[in-house]
């Protein structure tokens, strides 16, 4: 018989009741130091008092209004966002999925007001994952994504990751657009040196094509800027933003160029519930915090520090542990044992990582992690090396 809730997950045994910043209390009173955030989307940390004071008020005010009529907290989350990135334009939705559909929409529509409606291309990479919408399987491209789905949204080109002969030789008068994560999340945390970003931005504007940046796992804080591109000094067309930017509210967007969403009038697009004042008041808190150079400051100051504890860590279990690798506090252990097993090692000794592509285990931890947290994280880690060191 099949269960209540449709069985599309491998779920831990594990069922948590309370979240106190890095920290996950289960049902049976054990307590969890969390360094998967739920995969980078509780950017402060669970129960972060101030995201529950935002959320406590605005519910007390009103939830729900719809898209049909101006939103306070929409236009404020909106202004900021504007302000503080390339942006002149934000599209509110629920997630990192419905960011795809959007940026791949505007990316076409733009070509499509321009009269050249031929030109639908979108290059994209291996080891991409843009969420699990017909849109973001098809631009994604692997077997293991979109095996039994077919026929997939055409006009997507797939190439390897980091060749940069084989991109300039993809372009053709019909390509639209190249999308990319500047650090792949699922495909194994693996960031895009600088200068190939900066490589990127310089193709498109030589052949006149929108660079779509993905940075739904890698944005809000997590590399130590505000955005992963900022980084290499460059600026994408459209940008696909979710995760962190609700702080655990289901909360995304897409941000954009006056010029890249010209083709995105009224009647376009639209969602039901993205933009939502709940979300969007989670949003403004968030990002009044996260934005703060201090903050910021401090997320590549822990993530140094966790960085060099997890380099003692791979010394200490040379069998079990390979490399670290990543950007900020979105990182990455490649290793030698398999991977599934040192998570699951992991939950005997109490800390929680998420596995990736490439036999990675991913640490995405909370921004504000605190020292002593970092220093008994790596502690149980070490304990799950043991552990299968002996297995």
């Amino acid at each position: 018989m099949i269960p209540s809730v449709l069985p599309t997950y491998s779920r831990a045994p594990m069922s948590f009741v309370k979240g106190e910043g890095s920290w996950l209390i289960e049902a049976d009173g054990r307590r969890f130091l969390d360094l998967g955030a739920g995969i980078a989307v509780n950017a402060l940390g669970h129960a972060h008092p101030t995201l529950v004071a935002a959320l406590t008020d605005q519910a007390n005010a009103l939830w729900h209004v719809s898209n049909l009529y101006q939103i306070p907290q929409q236009q404020k989350l909106a202004d900021m966002l504007v302000e503080l990135t390339f942006a002149d334009t934000v599209f509110f939705t629920n997630s990192g999925t419905e960011s795809c559909e959007l940026a791949v929409k505007m990316a076409r529509k733009y070509w499509y007001e321009k009269g050249v409606p031929e030109r639908v291309e979108i290059i994209t990479f291996e080891g991409s994952f843009h969420g699990r919408s017909s849109a973001g399987i098809a631009a994604a491209g692997s077997e293991k994504m979109t095996k039994g789905f077919g026929p997939l949204l055409g006009g997507f080109r797939h190439l390897p990751w980091n060749d940069h002969k084989a991109l300039t030789a993809a372009i053709t008068d019909q390509t639209a657009a190249i999308m990319i994560e500047p650090v792949q999340g699922e495909g194994g945390i693996r960031p895009l040196p600088d200068q190939c970003l900066k490589g990127l931005r310089d193709l498109c504007d030589e052949h006149g094509i929108l660079l779509i940046l993905d940075e739904v796992q890698c944005g809000v804080g997590r590399t130590g800027k505000l955005f992963a591109h900022e980084w290499a000094g460059i600026e994408p067309d459209i940008m696909m933003v979710a995760k962190g930017i609700g702080g655990g509210f289901p909360l995304g967007a897409v941000l954009a160029t006056e010029n890249a969403a010209s083709g995105m009038t009224a009647g376009t697009h639209g969602s039901t519930y993205g933009g939502n004042p709940l979300g969007c008041a989670v949003g403004c808190a968030v990002l009044e915090t996260v934005a703060e150079p201090d903050f910021l400051a401090d997320v590549s100051r822990r993530a140094g520090a966790l960085r060099q504890s997890l380099e003692g860590l791979i010394a200490q279990h040379p069998d079990v542990f390979e490399s670290v690798r990543g950007a900020g506090l979105m990182l990455g252990l490649k290793c030698k044992a398999t991977n599934i097993d040192i998570v699951n090692a992991g939950f005997d000794n109490e800390v929680i990582t998420v596995p990736a592509a490439d036999n990675v285990v991913r640490l995405l931890p909370a921004l504000n992690i605190t020292e002593d947290d970092i220093s008994e994280a790596v502690k149980r880690l070490s304990s799950a090396a043991s552990q299968i060191e002996k297995a």
